[in-house]
């Protein structure tokens, strides 16, 4: 305790579990998707947990038998953030996995409905805005996941001291994004901006931790 109040601790959201009929099935799946299967232990009283985790996310995914009294494909809204939501959901498609055209919504909350709502309106959202294009797909027994294109985030969304990024193309994206901004800079200063490096570097880290993007 200090000051009365409790000492604030990590708690870093670690697995979700998804409930399945079949569990090779869905290894099968989610080995095609391209995911990195963590685990798959057995046990002899008929309990066994599989584990795969989605490339450049910190948390992973959770099925297999006795493991969950939840209905299969009852796990409904299951978020994938991506930097490229076109790239994103054609790689998706391109290893045969049945996934929806990209879309944005209409009205909030649009992006839960089923597939073939009026309300989600095809292509990106005007302008990109982050937080609001979406594509959809499904596992094998229904469990839903929505992919959300999300390029810059909400103040106070993530902790301005962590600024890491996940993977080569999570950084490749933000790079390409810092230098069509640093274009425009160069266009309203009138000249080639010799710092542009610590230009790109605070563009990043404001566009990552949510803060005010430099001009």
């Amino acid at each position: 305790m200090r000051d009365g109040h409790a000492e604030a601790l990590d708690l870093k959201l670690e697995a979700v579990v998804i409930p399945v009929s079949d569990v090779d099935r869905a290894k099968k799946f989610y080995a095609d998707l391209g995911w990195r299967v963590d685990a798959d232990f057995a046990f002899e009283n008929g309990f066994r947990v599989v584990q795969f985790t989605p490339p450049g996310s910190a948390a992973s995914v959770q099925f297999g038998t006795k493991i969950t009294p939840a209905a299969p494909g009852s796990a409904q809204g299951i978020y994938l953030v991506v930097s490229d939501i076109t790239a994103a959901r054609d790689a998706i498609a391109a290893r045969g996995i049945e996934i929806s055209d990209v879309f944005h919504a209409e009205a909030p909350g649009t992006q839960f409905q089923q597939e073939g709502n009026e309300g989600r309106i095809r292509g990106t959202a005007p302008g990109h805005a982050s937080y609001r294009s979406f594509a959809t797909f499904r596992d094998p027994d229904g469990n839903g996941y929505l992919l959300q294109e999300i390029t810059a985030r909400l103040e106070g969304r993530v902790d301005r001291a962590e600024t890491a990024f996940t993977s080569m193309s999570d950084l490749a994206s933000a790079l390409h994004r810092a230098a069509l901004a640093h274009g425009e800079h160069e266009k309203r200063i009138g000249q080639a901006d010799p710092n542009w490096p610590d230009w790109y570097a605070a563009y990043m880290v404001a566009e990552r931790s949510g803060g005010d993007l430099p001009t």
